[in-house]
């Protein structure tokens, strides 16, 4: 075949495969205006469907934020999960980017209220896509929010938990702060902070340390007191359907024995450690922090090996079981 043949047909291929995709933008039920998210999937109906969860703080449907944070994990998460003939959703949260007008305040909100968007998100699927449930994919924080909304959801097929916390958060706020030497000063501030708000006490901005207001400003306390009443084992420990772990090994924010606290919950999960994989699971190959940070903010870095393998594998594994 001359070269000019092989380009010509290596174009027909893409063409054909850009041809068998749908990508287009979904809206969902909001409290006050719709919530809006990316559907990308096969064009023939009837491919499972991921619903992906973003984690804490202000991270958009592809895995951005202003904060610096540019990864792309979560678009290609979706791309990849294509690739295997996977569909995915993936969602902008209340009260953020498309989904601005679902809220005034996009800090006014509970866990609760973003398990209930799943809820809202699985509906909205099943009715577009015809799929009798919907595989929930949550990423750190986002994980906390999949098990809550599975508790009594008969929509959710099962729960993909990525690098997900094992205990309640007080107890992973605590460890950190006291692990930085350089918090030694306004450690019994944070302490305190922390009592109150698990008591469901709300504290005052004049009783905050300045340099604590980003973790416990007042204005993110309904939600830090929502998540703290929390313990995600407990969760999992009550859940009968189908659960894959995911946890990366170079990680710098949840721990692997967080993986294995949610595992000993839930025996029956599957749990796969990806050895090369940071917390927004792209390939870092050393221990170096500085090359582990780097990958926050390049979204060209590909997600770890065996990141998309083993989600498309569980969900196609799990999906032949129901049959």
């Amino acid at each position: 075949m001359s070269l000019l043949a092989a380009i010509a047909m290596a174009a027909a291929i893409q063409s054909a495969t850009i041809a068998q995709t749908v990508q287009t933008e979904l809206e969902a039920p909001g409290p006050m205006g719709p919530l809006r998210g990316t559907l990308l999937s096969p064009a023939s109906r009837g491919a499972p469907v991921v619903l992906i969860v973003p984690g804490s703080g202000p991270t958009n449907r592809n895995g951005d934020g202003p904060n610096g944070l540019h990864t792309s994990t979560y678009q290609l998460l979706a791309e990849g999960l294509l690739s295997r003939g996977i569909a995915s959703v993936r969602i902008d949260k209340r009260g953020m980017f498309g989904s601005a007008s679902a809220i005034p305040d996009a800090n006014d909100v509970t866990l609760q209220d973003y398990a209930s968007d799943v809820h809202s998100w699985t509906a909205t699927i099943r009715k577009r896509t015809g799929v009798s449930c919907v595989w929930v994919l949550g990423h750190s924080e986002g994980g906390l929010v999949a098990l809550k909304a599975a508790q009594d959801s008969h929509d959710i097929c099962g729960l993909i938990l990525v690098a997900t916390a094992g205990r309640p958060l007080g107890q992973v706020l605590r460890e950190q702060l006291r692990s930085n030497p350089a918090n030694a000063a306004i450690l019994d501030n944070a302490m305190s902070i922390l009592e109150s708000l698990e008591a469901g006490h709300a504290v005052d901005a004049t009783r905050i340390d300045p340099l604590l207001l980003p973790l416990f400003g007042p204005q993110i306390q309904r939600f830090l007191m929502s998540e703290l009443t929390l313990d995600p084992a407990t969760l999992l420990a009550g859940y009968t359907k189908p659960v894959l772990i995911m946890q990366g090994m170079r990680d710098l924010q949840v721990a692997p024995e967080n993986a294995q606290r949610l595992k000993q919950a839930d025996p029956r999960a599957e749990l796969v450690f990806l050895p090369d994989a940071n917390h927004v699971l792209k390939a870092v190959h050393t221990p170096d922090r500085s090359e582990n940070l780097a990958a926050y903010t390049d979204p060209h870095l590909p997600l770890a090996n065996n990141v998309v393998d083993a989600i498309s594998t569980f969900v196609k594994n799990s999906t032949s079981d129901r049959q």
